[in-house]
């Protein structure tokens, strides 16, 4: 019995600790207003072959395997929205709020969008790359 109630705070700890590294979250819609009012710039960092499946049409294309390494893609897009806040998502929403807590780390004003499917269910626009 001890063991089990053990375990079980050891999975909410773990849950909590998760949940307070990836940051701050906002749905969709909100991503979706706060493009539109151009106070935002929506990111897209799944790698180019996820791409192929569609993407949310307002987002630029700038992979987690870039922003770590030599930020080819990443440079410009840093320096032109310096003072926007940075919209994320990913597939599932894990790599955007890794890649959010990189970015506030520099001193961005980064956010996690979660995944594509949210974005897609929200019913918001998609484009193929």
């Amino acid at each position: 019995m001890k063991t089990l109630i053990l375990l079980s705070l050891l999975v909410v700890a773990f849950v909590l600790v998760k949940r307070a590294m990836a940051g701050p979250s906002i749905s969709a819609a909100e991503a979706d207003e706060r493009v539109k009012a151009a106070t935002a710039v929506l990111i897209d960092l799944r790698e180019p072959d996820e791409w192929t499946e569609g993407v949310a049409a307002p987002a630029l294309l700038c992979s987690l395997s870039d922003l770590r390494g030599p930020r080819v893609q990443w440079k410009a897009v840093l320096e032109a929205n310096k003072d926007k806040e940075l919209i994320l998502y990913c597939a599932s929403g894990a790599r955007s709020g890794m890649a959010a807590g990189i970015l506030r780390k520099e001193g961005y004003n980064a956010v996690n969008a979660g995944g594509f499917g949210h974005w897609s269910k929200a019913g918001l626009p998609v484009r193929k790359p």
